[in-house]
């Protein structure tokens, strides 16, 4: 079942802990690629340091602004694209980092993709479903998109590891400790 607009016009960190076991889909020359979600983290708001939308409204940032459900997906670091759902009502800037995937369809093409790499981590799920750029502004919640995600098997609190987000060590405190990433651990070796 596709998850609906409604799923994601809710608070970011509802959304980033219930993203955790959804099935993200890609459909890539004609193959289907999936992968259930282990790993987001949220950002939430202007205040929020770490979030793209500290700087306000712009070019970049603008999807963050727009319709809960809609891919955010942007480049960075000079060689990696990061997929974000987009959350919460119109005009408040917020998303879920989606971080990383364990593959379950397509992991072929997913494997060479990343020569025969894993998933865990936002650009190399992206390297390995080809999202790019192109992929910015998608609608998430249209099976006909070819990105979306669908609902998954729930995950118990108790599978959930919940930490600070990765990566902003540049960010000032409070921001850079916030709790705001979830983890499920499949694999115990992670």
């Amino acid at each position: 079942m596709l998850l609906p607009q409604s799923f994601y016009n809710r608070p970011t960190l509802i959304v980033a802990r219930e993203l955790i076991g959804a099935k993200l889909i890609r459909i890539l020359d004609g193959e289907t690629l999936a992968g259930y979600i282990t790993e987001t983290e949220a950002y939430i708001g202007e205040e929020d340091l770490a979030c793209h939308a500290k700087a306000g409204l712009t070019k970049r940032t603008a999807p963050m602004y727009g319709t809960a459900g809609r891919a955010y997906v942007y480049f960075t670091y000079g060689n990696h694209w990061m997929l974000n759902a987009v959350t919460e009502r119109e005009g408040f800037p917020s998303a879920v980092l989606i971080r990383a995937i364990h593959p379950i369809e397509g992991i072929e093409m997913m494997m060479k993709r990343r020569g025969g790499r894993d998933t865990l981590g936002p650009g190399k799920l992206t390297q390995a479903m080809g999202i790019t750029k192109r992929e910015n502004e998608i609608d998430l919640t249209r099976e006909n998109s070819q990105l979306w995600i669908e609902a998954g098997e729930p995950i118990p609190d108790e599978g959930i590891k919940i930490g600070a987000r990765v990566g902003i060590e540049n960010t000032p405190e409070p921001w850079r400790s916030k709790p705001w990433r979830f983890l499920y651990r499949i694999n115990a070796s992670r």
